[in-house]
């Protein structure tokens, strides 16, 4: 749907827009593309109409392709292509996603496949990998080589909101992730998602030792309202973010560092770094929210050197989605798939294994 999506505002990591809503079937955090008000002397006219007229290079059938997706609001509401728009309505266009800013455009990138049939693909994203075109990130990135990959598959638009990620990770973890190649499957995968059936399992190095060893963080997440870069933790019982929950079990310690591993109940964006971060465990590394100063141990020259060095073997927050189970949509299988750790991560997991504090 590139004729509709050209512009866009931002991409995951920097976090300019905050959803909008939440699409009641998938549960998926919906961002604003578009959105107009009618005006008072505003005669009934479908909405596909109505939006065809004020969206630049859209057409009527892409608009229509948007609705059936539940992509059209109408006063907070999904409504259908035919419509009426009334006096005053407010027609918003919403996603799954932050806004493209050009048509994506199809590179050749090699992408990791784990799995692939007519229905689902399953990917290794490697860190450093952006997965959404947006602000400074508009070519490399896993959606531009998703769509070179899927190039030759006729019904497979990488613009179109009904199929393509049906969810995501930062930039810099790496990790699985699921493809959805059809309306169907999108949806039926967005289900699992929102129903909590879905399998996903992260390990993460993190600052310290948390106590207790295994423990759930349950907390509301939303945009930090100091930095708007980050997020940040509120109370389940208000109305600031949404409800983000992280199930952890330290799997390893490791003098001042321990291997933890995550499994997710919810998906916000950042939930593990910000929930870890809020129990007093950063993640090794993780710049923005201030794992990559010395949070342990004494700060004498060898010490401070060797966390440099560190950093200089995973200059990135120290976390791989590692498994990801699903039911495949189409078969009713049950899949499970796993992804080794990457080898800068497990160098400097390596790293501090060896290491033997001298205080």
């Amino acid at each position: 749907m590139a004729d509709i999506y050209e512009n866009s505002i931002d991409n995951e990591e920097e976090l300019s827009e905050q959803p909008v809503a939440t699409d009641p079937v998938t549960g998926a955090e919906l961002f604003e593309h578009f959105r107009f008000v009618a005006d008072k002397g505003q005669q009934l006219l479908r909405v596909d109409k109505f939006l065809a007229a004020r969206i630049e290079k859209s057409s009527r059938n892409r608009i229509q392709q948007a609705a059936d997706a539940g992509c059209i609001l109408v006063n907070g509401k999904s409504v259908k292509s035919n419509y009426r728009v009334k006096p005053l309505d407010v027609v918003s266009v919403v996603m799954d996603r932050p806004r493209y800013e050009f048509e994506v455009i199809a590179q050749d990138i090699p992408i990791d496949i784990v799995y692939e049939d007519s229905v689902v693909l399953v990917v290794n994203k490697p860190a450093g990998m952006v997965v959404h075109p947006g602000h400074g990130n508009y070519s490399g990135t896993l959606v531009n080589a998703l769509a070179w990959h899927m190039r030759n598959i006729p019904d497979y638009d990488v613009n179109d909101p009904r199929m393509g990620l049906v969810h995501r990770i930062d930039k810099d973890t790496s990790g699985l992730l699921v493809v959805a190649k059809t309306p169907d499957a999108k949806t039926n995968l967005g289900r699992q998602f929102f129903n909590k059936t879905t399998k996903r399992q992260y390990v993460a190095l993190v600052w310290g030792i948390p106590q207790p060893m295994q423990g759930t963080v349950a907390t509301n997440i939303g945009r930090s309202l100091r930095d708007r870069l980050q997020m940040d933790t509120f109370p389940l019982d208000g109305d600031m973010g949404k409800r983000a929950v992280t199930h952890y079990s330290v799997e390893e310690t490791m003098n001042y560092v321990s291997l933890v591993k995550c499994v997710l109940e919810t998906g916000r964006t950042h939930q593990i770094r910000v929930h870890m971060k809020s129990i007093g465990h950063p993640l090794f590394a993780d710049a923005r929210y201030g794992g990559d100063q010395i949070l342990r141990g004494l700060r004498t020259q060898k010490y401070s050197r060797f966390v440099a060095n560190c950093h200089d073997i995973c200059p990135r927050q120290a976390l791989h989605a590692q498994t990801l189970g699903f039911v495949h949509p189409e078969t009713g299988e049950e899949m499970f798939f796993s992804a080794p750790i990457p080898a800068d991560m497990q160098a400097l997991i390596e790293k501090w294994r060896l290491y033997s504090p001298v205080e």
